[in-house]
């Protein structure tokens, strides 16, 4: 045998998709870093580090880096979560699901959260040096994010939930079978 279903799999995937949108809900609220230097400090969240780019020609940067570092994961999840519940139910599927799913990993190498967080801690390093950084709440949750979706990823089979959209009786166009594959 080289796949077997997991049993509970779907339930456990749609539970981590919407821990995932918690916590990228925190991330977004709470304080994601604090730096001080000489008793006058700065706290901001992952919406005040894109609203500084807002203005002037950068104001593109600020709605492509809202897309790839939030508006992609909290996508992935949602369209995930669309998915899967009725079919962790024993329901059909919601009528879009093929394409929702077929999306839904296509957006899986673009979800950049985790080359965001590499990226921060690679600036507090150099800027250690200058000032205090704390790391605030966003910052934690966010690497909630990242460990999250890796565990969701580790969960997902994506044959085995073609298999199920089909056992459903849901076409699929034949896009999801491997090339070269019969």
């Amino acid at each position: 045998m080289l796949a077997r279903p997991r049993s509970g799999a779907f339930s456990r995937i749609i539970a981590l998709a919407l821990t995932s949108l918690i916590l990228i809900t925190a991330a977004m609220c709470f304080p994601f870093l604090e730096i001080s230097r000489m008793g006058i400090g700065n706290a901001t969240s992952l919406i005040g580090v894109a609203l500084a780019y807002s203005q002037g020609w950068l104001a593109p940067l600020t709605v492509v880096m809202l897309a790839f570092i939030i508006g992609l994961p909290a996508l992935r999840a949602i369209l995930l979560v669309y998915t899967l519940w009725p079919l962790s139910r024993g329901r059909p599927p919601y009528r879009r699901v093929v394409p929702a799913f077929r999306l839904s990993e296509e957006l899986r190498p673009w979800s950049m959260a985790e080359i965001f967080v590499i990226g921060t801690a690679v600036a507090l390093v150099k800027v250690a040096g200058l000032a205090n950084v704390s790391l605030g709440p966003a910052f934690w949750a966010f690497c909630g994010v990242i460990v999250v979706n890796v565990a969701s990823d580790a969960f997902t089979s994506t044959a085995t939930i073609w298999d199920a959209i089909e056992d459903a009786g849901m076409a699929t166009d034949g896009r999801e079978m491997v090339e070269g594959r019969t």
